[in-house]
C-alpha cells in the first residue's frame, strides 16, 4: 500500500523548521478536509454514490465525511435536474452554509438544464447561486466527479484568506442578491 503525503506549501525550510504564509497553511488544511453536501435529484446522484463507494473511494481526497446539514458543510454538490420550483430551495441551502463555501454543478442538467429545455427546468444552477466548478457529462463518470473535486481543492488551496472581502467577490454576491 503506497501512502502519498500532501505536498508542503511553498515556504522556507531548514534543519528542524518550516515556515510558510498563513494563507498557504490554511488553504492546504481546507483543501484536504472538504465537507461536501450532496444535493442529488436524479441519475448524477447514482454516479456520485459510485464515487463514494470502495472502487473510486472519494475519501482519499479528504471528502469522506458527507454532511447533510448545510450548517456543517462547505462544499455544495448539486447533481441532477433542478426544477424551477427547487431553485429557491437550492439557494436557501447555499445561504445556510457557513463561509467559506464552494459549489460544484455535477452533470449537464445542473450545469445547463441538460436535455430538458422546458419551462419547468432551471437552465443551470448558476441562475440562482454562483458556481465554482462545472463537471460535464450526462451522467458524468465517477472519474469526472473526482476531477471536479480535485479542481475545487486547487481553488481552495490557492484562495487568499481575504478574497471573500474583496470588492470583486462582494459584487459577485450582490449580482445574486446575496449580502
Amino acid at each position: 500500500m503506497d501512502i502519498q503525503i500532501a505536498d508542503a506549501p511553498p515556504g522556507i525550510q531548514g534543519q528542524g523548521f518550516f515556515a510558510t504564509s498563513l494563507d498557504k497553511a490554511v488553504g492546504l488544511a481546507r483543501a484536504n478536509s472538504l465537507w461536501p453536501l450532496p444535493f442529488a435529484t436524479s441519475c448524477c446522484g447514482i454516479e456520485f454514490m459510485a464515487t463514494m463507494a470502495s472502487n473510486y473511494d472519494m475519501a482519499r481526497f479528504g471528502s469522506e465525511r458527507l454532511s447533510f446539514s448545510p450548517r456543517q458543510a462547505d462544499l455544495l454538490m448539486v447533481m441532477g435536474t433542478i426544477a424551477k420550483k427547487m431553485g429557491p430551495v437550492v439557494r436557501q441551502v447555499y445561504l445556510q452554509m457557513a463561509e467559506p463555501r464552494w459549489v460544484i454543478a455535477v452533470g449537464a442538467c445542473a450545469s445547463s438544464g441538460g436535455i430538458f429545455d422546458t419551462y419547468s427546468v432551471l437552465q443551470g444552477i448558476d441562475k440562482v447561486i454562483p458556481v465554482d466548478v462545472y463537471v460535464p457529462g450526462c451522467p458524468p463518470r465517477p472519474e469526472q466527479i473526482i476531477d471536479g473535486i480535485t479542481k475545487i481543492q486547487e481553488l481552495v488551496k490557492n484562495e487568499p484568506l481575504r478574497r471573500r472581502n474583496s470588492p470583486e467577490y462582494q459584487a459577485l454576491m450582490a449580482s445574486y442578491g446575496i449580502k
